[in-house]
């Protein structure tokens, strides 16, 4: 569209942003997005690009008898689905709440038990987190269980980038439940009211003095009841919550790539690739980056290598890892990853989900980028993947 009605690529895409003010912004389509700024990741993902001396780096690149093209990619990713009533109306089979049981043991330590099933992307390491900061202890006091049918109440499982957002949420929940109880234990140790116990970085204190208990003075307490308000509240401390989202969460964001074509094999090379999402409030920015990373590396792989081939009997051809084109080390660029955040205004932790968005912004960055670099030859689409074989016969 913009090379057709002589628009500049970035501007369009700003004219068709919803702007910062416009939310919540109710969509034709029933779904209503909380919060987001897309002229933010944009901008943002431009500059780390060096979008603007994109054309000098071309000209240099000509020289030296290779194709240069930049592609741009801006995404809107709905994550988390919900809530249950809404999936139920549709024809599911099943729940989308999580479920969290947290138990503080004797000592102060806790267990956390939880629905959501990690499988690499550090749950175990951003559940933790989350748990202590709220309870203001160390995070090596945390085990988080997860997986163990045996072991765990019954949840839905990690799809959809749902964990943090919906399973974090069910933790949240279950913790302010500890935290709502011991209030109520260090009401009466304290001789205070409960209204006027505050919890703030592992202490309840009596507001306005000085008259404090730990958190692990409290569990201690909880299993050991011998001065404690027994008829009104049970020993122990141990909570379950459920967590039903009230809906989805809308990460977005902008991805730039930049690459690279030898004209005499066609062969494509990413040289340069910067992913800027608005994924919510960020937890751990290490796992927030190593799970960018992971989908950036899947999104290049579909968009230059991948493909599922048959012959003309239907007999799959690319049947193993041998002769499936999977994305390695050598493909990949550094990749940089940048974060912006708008919170999440309708789950208690504010985030959004990030495990899908590199592998959603990054193919048509990617296409984007080499339909540039072929712009001079008359190029308006390539399917993917864009391999050099196919590029070649392009050229020549």
């Amino acid at each position: 569209i913009a090379h057709d009605l002589g628009f500049d690529r970035i501007e369009l895409r700003r004219k068709n942003f919803i702007p910062p003010d416009a939310f919540p912004y109710q969509t034709p389509v029933a779904l209503q997005y909380d919060s987001g700024n897309y002229q933010m990741t944009l901008d943002k993902a431009l500059q780390a690009a060096d979008f603007a001396g994109f054309e000098e780096r071309r000209r240099q690149a000509r020289a030296r008898g290779k194709l240069r093209g930049i592609g741009v990619s801006t995404y809107l990713e709905a994550c988390g689905i919900a809530p249950s009533a809404v999936a139920g109306a549709l024809g599911a089979r099943a729940g989308l709440y999580e479920v969290a049981n947290v138990r503080v043991n004797p000592t102060g330590d806790v267990t956390v038990f939880t629905g959501a099933h990690s499988h690499g992307q550090g749950h175990e390491t951003t559940f933790a987190q989350v748990v202590a900061d709220r309870l203001g202890i160390p995070v090596a006091q945390v085990d988080v269980v997860h997986g163990d049918t045996g072991r765990i109440p019954f949840g839905m499982g990690t799809y959809g980038s749902r964990s943090l957002a919906v399973g974090g949420s069910a933790i949240v929940k279950a913790v302010d439940k500890i935290i709502a109880k011991g209030k109520r234990i260090a009401a009466h140790l304290l001789e205070a009211s409960v209204d006027d116990i505050e919890f703030k970085d592992g202490k309840f204190t009596v507001a306005g003095t000085d008259k404090s208990k730990t958190f692990a003075e409290i569990a201690l307490t909880a299993y050991v009841p011998h001065n404690y308000p027994i008829e009104e509240l049970e020993p122990g401390l141990e909570e379950t919550a459920f967590y039903d989202p009230k809906n989805f969460t809308f990460p977005g964001g902008c991805h730039v790539c930049e690459v690279e074509i030898d004209i005499e094999t066609g062969t494509p090379k990413v040289v340069n690739f910067v992913a800027v999402d608005d994924i919510g409030r960020v937890i751990n920015p290490m796992i927030v980056e190593g799970q960018v990373h992971g989908g950036v590396a899947q999104g290049i792989g579909q968009a230059l290598l991948e493909h599922a081939i048959y012959d003309s009997q239907g007999q799959l051809l690319s049947g193993s890892y041998m002769d499936y084109v999977m994305p390695r080390a050598d493909n990949l660029p550094s990749i940089h990853v940048g974060t912006e955040s708008t919170l999440c205004t309708h789950n208690p932790l504010g985030v959004k989900g990030v495990g899908e968005v590199g592998a959603i912004g990054s193919p048509p960055a990617v296409i984007n980028a080499i339909v540039d670099a072929l712009r001079d030859y008359g190029v308006r689409h390539i399917d993917m993947p864009a391999t050099a074989e196919k590029i070649w016969s392009i050229i020549h």
